[in-house]
């Protein structure tokens, strides 16, 4: 069987194709510099107002806006050409990050920019989500997904320590600038680095339509269903993030530990992923997402016994490393959902993650402001835990036969074949 594989393909291989490359370039500049621009604000509102509810408050205004771009925005990928969606998108936002750097610019507004800033990346993400199976096919396409996934991952764990000292020596508005950048060169790399599709799905249905068309199908199918719900647990598992400045303040540590701890829950899967997807078969990494999941989740209950500073770096990192499981869940999402909904199913798919994590980041704010950081992210591990098991039982009755049907897509570099109906499979 492992002879139908196609561990032919090499990240080489996934190199070699020049329109990847471009994605790949504009995913480091845009993430790097997000990431150093919303650490950034998170930190300065912070040290403002010493409050770990504002602090978080701040940092979800990063992420809450996805319900609005994710919901409304990112069906514009399918219904219009993808990388024109894409260059917009940058300069759109390239405009919006250049009016913070206003000089005496009060906290809210920047906050109320980066607001507006964000509910431009749901369509920008959908759309690259959904033109990569078209650049990539097979197990290109799940190398390629590790190296968009660890990509992201580094640029979260370089930007976040780098805004760490960034605003301890020279201050919050130079990541601004770099932030600005970014999304200009990124949208000229885009436009002139991959090639010019049209649009795949028909304008004829009005927004709203294809929004209810959407969570039909996304959630209306039993087997995408509970591949988005395995997604959403990262709600959970990434509390630290959003609690990272009084969490740190309470050991003692200031930006710089703040920025490690936000980095920490990124490093170890952005070293053990390409790994995973190089050494484990697509049949295998479905049957282990579920245990996974349940250890990215139950590490984190750890935190309950109040480690030092490096102890908690090294809990983060290893619950975060259990999160590549993201990998494979990705993958059978993709090969289940039909290209002409892709951009829709993705939008609707990340908005949900974000969301959750801008709810559950203000959550553990509130929460962090009576009882300790380390408690409110134990508490959040064990609930994670307790849903994960749940998913795990769920995915194992229906993993045979799905982990067939995703490892089929993965070593034929077939099309992307179009669910069955829900009403049409044995449950």
């Amino acid at each position: 069987m492992s002879t139908a594989l196609t561990p032919r393909a090499t990240f080489r291989d996934v190199f070699a194709v020049r329109e990847f490359r471009a994605l790949w370039m504009s995913q480091i500049l845009s993430v790097g510099g997000d990431r150093l621009a919303l650490v950034a604000l998170t930190l300065l509102v912070y040290d403002r107002t010493r409050s770990p509810l504002m602090a978080a408050v701040a940092y979800a205004a990063g992420y809450v806006p996805w319900v609005i771009g994710g919901l409304l925005l990112s069906g514009l990928a399918d219904r219009l050409p993808r990388r024109e969606v894409m260059v917009a998108c940058d300069l759109v936002r390239a405009v919006l990050v250049a009016a913070m750097l206003v000089p005496r610019l009060p906290v809210a507004a920047l906050v109320g920019l980066l607001f507006a800033t964000t509910m431009f990346a749901p369509p920008f993400e959908a759309a690259r989500a959904s033109i990569t199976p078209d650049i990539l096919e097979g197990e290109r396409y799940v190398l390629g997904t590790a190296v968009i996934q660890t990509t992201f991952r580094t640029g979260i764990v370089l930007g976040a320590a780098g805004a760490g000292v960034t605003v301890a020596l020279i201050g919050a508005r130079p990541a601004l600038a770099v932030d600005a950048a970014t999304f200009i060169v990124s949208g000229l790399i885009i436009r002139f680095g991959t090639r010019a599709r049209g649009a795949v799905a028909a304008a004829a249905q009005g927004a709203l339509a294809r929004m209810r068309g959407g969570v039909q199908l996304v959630f209306g199918d039993r087997e995408l269903r509970t591949l988005v719900l395995f997604g959403w647990l990262v709600t959970l598992y990434a509390i630290p993030e959003g609690i990272a400045a009084p969490y740190a303040a309470r050991l003692g540590g200031g930006a710089v530990a703040a920025g490690l701890i936000i980095a920490s829950g990124q490093f170890g899967a952005a070293v053990a992923t390409p790994i995973f997807t190089r050494k484990v078969g697509p049949l295998r990494r479905v049957r282990w997402m579920g245990p996974m999941a349940v250890l990215a989740c139950v590490t984190l209950v750890l935190t309950a016994f109040r480690p030092g500073l490096v102890v908690s770096l090294v809990i983060f990192t290893v619950a975060g490393t259990f999160g590549m499981y993201q990998i494979a869940a990705n993958t059978a999402f993709v090969a289940r959902v039909p290209n002409e909904r892709r951009a829709q199913a993705f939008g609707l798919a990340n908005a949900g993650v974000i969301v959750g994590q801008g709810i559950g980041f203000m959550a553990a704010g509130a929460a962090a402001e009576v009882v300790p950081p380390s408690a409110v992210i134990a508490v959040g591990g064990g609930i994670g835990a307790l849903a994960a098991c749940a998913l795990a039982l769920r995915w194992r009755q229906m993993s045979p036969r799905v982990g067939r049907h995703a490892a089929r897509q993965v070593r034929g570099n077939a099309p992307l074949r179009r669910p069955v109906p829900v009403h049409a499979r044995s449950r």
